[in-house]
C-alpha cells in the first residue's frame, strides 16, 4: 500500500521499503542527518501508516475504561493520554495514544503492524456497549518534529490555528473543520502530529519542505525514539511480556480499584512477583553495536537480552533497551559475537529535548 505521500516521496529521492504492508520512505540520502535536523532544527515524518480509529457513542468512555489499561476518565477535551491494550493474561497487544475530543468522542491511533488485530479485537469488546469504532482511511497523518517546529508550523496553517497551536500544551489537541493537530511525537523533541484529509497532505508536505523542514524516514525516527526511551512495539514488547516488565508501569491506572479493565488480574499478580524482569536502558562505551536481542549477563551469571540497540547519533556510542532479571545492578556484560563487553545499566531516556541525560 501507499501513503497518500508516495509522490513526495518519490519525487525526494527516498529510499522506499516495505513496513508492515506499506511503502515508507527508510531515508532520503542521510539517515543521519535527518537524524540531526530534528534534535537541531526540524523534520517531517510521514506517518499515514498509522491506523487511526474514532470510538464515538454514549457508552464510549465505559468500553475505554474496560478496554485499556490507563483511565480515560482522567481526561478532558482537547487531550490525550498514551497506554497499553492488553490481552487478558496481561500481554501487550499493543500500545496507543487516546484524544478526548468531546464527550463521547475520542480518537485511538494504533500502530500500523497491528492493524488487523487490533480492529478485530476493539469490534469484539464492544460487543455490549452503545459504542462505534470506525477506521479513518481517509486521514493521512504528519509529524513535524523538532525546536523549530512550534515556532515555523502556524505559519502554514489557517490563521484560526495560530493562537490554539502556540498555547496547546504537551498532550493536548485541538482541531479546526478537517484539521486535527495534536502536540505529540516519537521523538523526544517538542512537535505536532496532524491529521489532515489525504488529499490535502501533499500541499502540506511541499509547503514545510519548501520551507526547510527536512523530510525523514524510518531509520532516524527508529534511532530517534530509542535515544528517547520509547518503546517500539514487536521489539520492545508484544502480547508475550505485560507492560509491567516493559517499563510501562506508569500507563497503568491501578485506581479506582473497582475498575476492571482486561487484564487487570494477571497484572495484580505480576505486580506482587519478587521475580518480576525489569526493563533498563544500556550504555555501552567500548567499540561495537548493541543489537536486538544481544545477550546481556549479570555479573551472577542470569541473563536478559537487548530488545532495541542501536548506535546513538546523538551520544557517539552505542545504546539499547533491554529486558533483565530482577535486581539493581548498575552493570553488566553484553556478549557481542562471544565477546562480553562491559556495559553500564541506567534510566531511560539517553536523550531528551536535545540534551543528553546520561553522562557523556
Amino acid at each position: 500500500m501507499q501513503t497518500p505521500l508516495h509522490p513526495q516521496h518519490v519525487a525526494l529521492g527516498g529510499k522506499l521499503v516495505p513496513f508492515a504492508g506499506w511503502k515508507m520512505p527508510l531515508h532520503y540520502g542521510s539517515q543521519i542527518e535527518e537524524h540531526h535536523a530534528v534534535r537541531t532544527h526540524w523534520g517531517l515524518f510521514d506517518v499515514s501508516h498509522m491506523t487511526v480509529v474514532d470510538v464515538e457513542g454514549d457508552a464510549a468512555e465505559a468500553y475505554l475504561r474496560r478496554l485499556l489499561a490507563n483511565d480515560v476518565a482522567r481526561l478532558e477535551a482537547g487531550k490525550a493520554l498514551y497506554s497499553c491494550m492488553l490481552a487478558e493474561d496481561g500481554g501487550v497487544l499493543d500500545d496507543l495514544i487516546v484524544y478526548l475530543r468531546a464527550p463521547g468522542r475520542y480518537r485511538v491511533v494504533v500502530n500500523a503492524a497491528t492493524r488487523d488485530k487490533d480492529l478485530a479485537w476493539m469490534e469484539a469488546q464492544a460487543e455490549g456497549f452503545a459504542v462505534s469504532v470506525t477506521e479513518r482511511i481517509d486521514l493521512a497523518m504528519i509529524a513535524v518534529q523538532g525546536p523549530e517546529a512550534a515556532a515555523r508550523l502556524p505559519e502554514h496553517l489557517p490563521d484560526a490555528l495560530g493562537a490554539p497551536l502556540a498555547a496547546l500544551k504537551p498532550f493536548h489537541a485541538h482541531e479546526d473543520g478537517n484539521l486535527f493537530v495534536g502536540r505529540t511525537g516519537y521523538t523526544g523533541e517538542d512537535g505536532f502530529e496532524l491529521l489532515l484529509p489525504g488529499t490535502d497532505a501533499g500541499a502540506l508536505w511541499d509547503a514545510l519542505v519548501g520551507a526547510g523542514a527536512r523530510p525523514c524516514g524510518l531509520g532516524a525516527r527508529d534511532t530517534l525514539r530509542l535515544e528517547a526511551g520509547m518503546n517500539l512495539y514487536g521489539t520492545d514488547m508484544d502480547e508475550s511480556v505485560s507492560p509491567l516488565e516493559s517499563g510501562l508501569g506508569w500507563t497503568v491506572a491501578w485506581e479506582p480499584a473497582e475498575r476492571t479493565f482486561i487484564g487487570r488480574e494477571a497484572l495484580e499478580a505480576q505486580r506482587q512477583d519478587p521475580e518480576r524482569r525489569r526493563f533498563a536502558g544500556l550504555v555501552l562505551r567500548e567499540r561495537g553495536v548493541l543489537r536486538n536481542g544481544t545477550e546481556v549477563e549479570l555479573e551472577d551469571g542470569r541473563r536478559g537480552a537487548v530488545t532495541s540497540g542501536s548506535f546513538s547519533p546523538t551520544l557517539g556510542l552505542s545504546i539499547a533497551l533491554a529486558r533483565l532479571p530482577a535486581g539493581k545492578e548498575s552493570s553488566a556484560m553484553a556478549l557481542l559475537r562471544g565477546k562480553p563487553l562491559p556495559v553500564e545499566v541506567v534510566k531511560p531516556p539517553f536523550v531528551r529535548q536535545g540534551k543528553a541525560c546520561i553522562p557523556t
